[in-house]
């Protein structure tokens, strides 16, 4: 009798590379097991293919729930090959080893459902990681030609690559079951037991999307990882400059996210170390980046700018003199991108509009902490004018945009808005006076007849002092003080409006 030949299970969603890998597997020698959709590409191509009912016995059943779970199967998948017990096993119920297991999961978060629930894959794909010794696991055509190469050149695939594709089938079958843990979470399975404004527990699978420059600094190192089909990163575009780093994501996230946040009107704003030194809206997109550009040039100095609008002409003209690291905007004119890409340093993104996690999860040692994320209400209605005097209507405008403003800069933050545009920002400061001082201070008499907003209260009247100093006449906080009064006669006394949102947004 000739040796057994050596056998390969083939049955995936992603299909692509599957019939070449099918085809140089048997130039090679192996025979063919697959099934449902796979087995038909393969049969379609020519190539010589066994279903597996022709290995069990049994046809698919139950809606096609129950294909591969049968010892015949995960018996050629799992037998050591070293253990003579198994071989006895082996021998005994005329199970033939399985030598290559390639099969990828349907994408559950395109279109969940408990149909879409695998079972037989995830299985087959485990038993062949732990079996790693024995078997080759393929779950990304990208390795097909890999393994192809050992296979061709040494007749075998190593330990080092077996134990690699190991690893990877089991992150593949671990973000499978995060993003069914979600589904449950988010409620889309049905009611679920009431667990608080929190899941019982949070699993996270993110896959290596991009490698950076460096990390923080340069003798770190740095890389972006996504949760799959969630990041608006994955579909960015770089349009010219340098290659990323750590910082220049993690600032341009704080740009987009921002950005976004303000309203619908064109928008601009400039970010440094993540919290924004410029921000405006304008009559057009060009208008709003140039005022952005004004609260603080000096801080905009190597800069991020993000826009809600397509950038034209005009604003790359205004953006060329600065130097600035990245751009973001929903996309360019010919001739605006023309002109960005010869700054030769200037990162040029396009990014779709981004969409906020419904949690805000941080690392600390030995674990996590889990939020709900910080929604913002700009609600005129349920907001408490609590002074002598109302704000006017272009008080009313500004304020709610120093608002939505100060809920996204870093704690302790004050914000002076005039006429639709930040001149001073405070923020990141131990004590709220400083951070007013320091608004004050940048703001350089342009916040006179504008509005100053806290993300938290005044616990003395010495910060709505520092507002009133800084030319502000109306003043947007949470209120909650117990000298809320104290502030309230304060700034009645300077003649100012204010509005109690009871709302605190600290950023940390």
């Amino acid at each position: 009798m000739g040796e057994q030949k050596r056998r390969a299970l083939l049955s995936a969603y992603d299909k692509t590379g599957m019939v070449e890998l099918g085809r140089a597997l048997v130039d090679l020698g192996w025979e063919l097991v697959s099934s449902g959709g796979t087995a038909r590409v393969l049969a379609e191509a020519g190539l010589p293919v066994m279903s597996t009912e022709e290995v069990t016995g049994f046809p698919d059943m139950l809606g096609h729930r129950v294909v591969t779970l049968h010892p015949l199967v995960h018996g050629g998948i799992l037998a050591d090959r070293d253990e003579p017990s198994h071989q006895a096993d082996m021998e005994r119920f005329g199970v033939v080893p399985i030598d290559l297991v390639a099969v990828n999961l349907y994408p559950f978060s395109s279109d969940p459902s408990v149909d879409l629930i695998d079972v037989g894959g995830p299985a087959m794909l485990r038993a062949a990681a732990k079996n790693h010794a024995h078997v080759t696991v393929l779950v990304d055509p990208a390795d097909y030609d890999t393994v192809l190469g050992e296979l061709r050149s040494d007749g075998d695939v190593s330990d080092q690559t077996r134990r690699g594709l190991a690893r990877r089938a089991f992150a593949h079958t671990a973000a499978y079951d995060s993003a069914i843990v979600g589904w449950f979470d988010r409620g889309d399975a049905g009611s679920m037991p009431d667990t608080g404004p929190l899941p019982a527990s949070v699993h996270l699978s993110a896959t290596l999307a991009q490698s950076l420059r460096y990390g923080e600094n340069p003798h770190q190192a740095g890389a972006r990882y996504s949760f799959a089909g969630n990041s608006c990163w994955d579909d960015a575009v770089q349009h010219g400059g340098k290659e990323m780093s750590y910082l220049n994501v993690y600032d341009a996230d704080a740009a987009w996210r921002l950005v976004w946040s303000l309203g619908d009107s064109p928008t601009a704003v400039v970010i440094k170390h993540a919290n924004p030194c410029g921000a405006a809206v304008g009559r057009d997109i060009t208008g709003a980046y140039t005022r952005a550009h004004e609260c603080d040039p000096q801080s905009a100095y190597g800069g991020i700018v993000a826009v809600n609008r397509t950038v034209p002409l005009a604003l790359a003209e205004a953006l060329k003199p600065v130097f600035t690291e990245v751009i973001v905007a929903p996309g360019y004119d010919p001739d605006a991108l023309e002109l960005l890409q010869s700054k030769k340093n200037l990162r040029i993104l396009s990014a779709p509009r981004p969409v906020v996690p419904s949690l805000d999860v941080r690392t600390i040692e030995g674990g996590l902490l889990v939020q709900t994320r910080d929604e913002v209400t700009v609600d005129r209605a349920a907001w408490t004018v609590v002074t002598e005097r109302e704000p006017t209507e272009a008080e009313w405008t500004d304020l709610e945009l120093a608002w939505r403003l100060v809920a996204r800069v870093t704690s302790n933050t004050i914000v002076l808005v005039k006429d639709g545009q930040a001149v001073g920002i405070g923020c990141g400061q131990q004590n709220r006076v400083d951070a007013g001082i320091l608004a004050g201070r940048k703001a350089d008499g342009r916040a006179v007849g504008g509005a100053c907003a806290s993300d938290a209260f005044f616990p003395f009247r010495d910060g709505l002092d520092a507002a009133s100093d800084a030319g502000a006449t109306a003043v947007i906080q949470p209120g909650g003080s117990i000298r809320d009064q104290e502030v309230i006669d304060a700034a009645n006394e300077h003649g100012l409006a204010m509005v109690f949102t009871g709302e605190r947004h600290f950023k940390h």
